[in-house]
């Protein structure tokens, strides 16, 4: 009997998550253990993603931490080679792992450019670059799911920074799928809206947050466990027939910026 839940299985795959501390990151890594992948919880926070790993044994799933820094390429490989080690190749890549800056753009000095650069967009090449030349020398098919924002598509004041190196993303995801046509390595991305978050706690908090948050939709923040089914349609057999997506999770939030 056919039963659609088994498309959204996570069985058998194993899947790496940066950002995996706090916040959305830290929800991937247990909605995708609780579909039966075994997760590397990764980011520079170790206790953080150690007591994850450690939550997600307790509930019976298989997870290990590692440290990683998105923004050090030595990191990076050394990441992947210790969760190789762990449990073979990785198959599932969710690029989590980003950082916020709430500033006017004529405040901007070339540091936080360059930082946030180094993190937010460089850091998804990284990982991406990783991941896809480790399956293409073993010739296996995989998944990759970067997570962007609803900023990247429609400009939103005092985000320049950020806003930038999603959209950047954004553009990336089409460019990666693109090339990788025929491989079996997908590439598509989720874009949330406003969320709570240990990242967005602060600029939600501002008076500019605020006042964001009162213009939108449904007047409200979303929740992280609200991204649970765009992530699950994507990094499983659902979307085998989606390749090169950018999809908003906004409540309509992008359409109210418009206006």
């Amino acid at each position: 009997m056919f039963e659609v839940q088994e498309l959204f299985s996570m069985k058998g795959r194993v899947a790496l998550v940066t950002g995996a501390a706090s916040g959305m990151g830290r929800r991937f890594a247990l909605t995708l253990s609780a579909m039966g992948a075994k997760v590397i919880c990764s980011a520079r926070r170790i206790e953080n993603i150690e007591a994850l790993a450690a939550e997600i044994r307790a509930q019976g799933g298989d997870a290990v931490a590692i440290a990683l820094d998105v923004g050090s390429t030595d990191s990076v490989k050394q990441a992947f080679d210790q969760a190789n080690e762990k449990y073979g190749d990785v198959d599932v890549l969710i690029n989590c792992a980003g950082q916020l800056t709430f500033m006017p753009f004529a405040e901007t000095n070339e540091a936080a450019w360059d930082n946030i650069v180094n993190v937010n967009y460089t850091g998804v090449m990284r990982m991406s670059r990783e991941f896809i030349n480790r399956l293409l020398a073993v010739n296996k098919p995989g998944n990759i799911v970067n997570i962007t924002s609803i900023t990247g598509i429609q400009a939103t004041k005092y985000l320049s920074l950020y806003a930038s190196t999603k959209a950047a993303v954004n553009h990336l995801t089409k460019l990666i799928a693109m090339e990788l046509f025929g491989t079996g390595i997908r590439c598509n991305a989720i874009a949330p809206g406003y969320f709570i978050t240990e990242m967005s706690g602060d600029l939600l908090s501002t008076d500019e947050g605020k006042a964001i948050v009162n213009n939108l939709p449904s007047k409200r923040a979303g929740t992280v466990d609200e991204l649970d089914g765009a992530l699950l349609l994507l990094v499983s057999n659902a979307s085998s027939f989606m390749n090169g997506v950018v999809i908003p999770v906004d409540d309509g939030q992008v359409m109210q910026l418009l206006q």
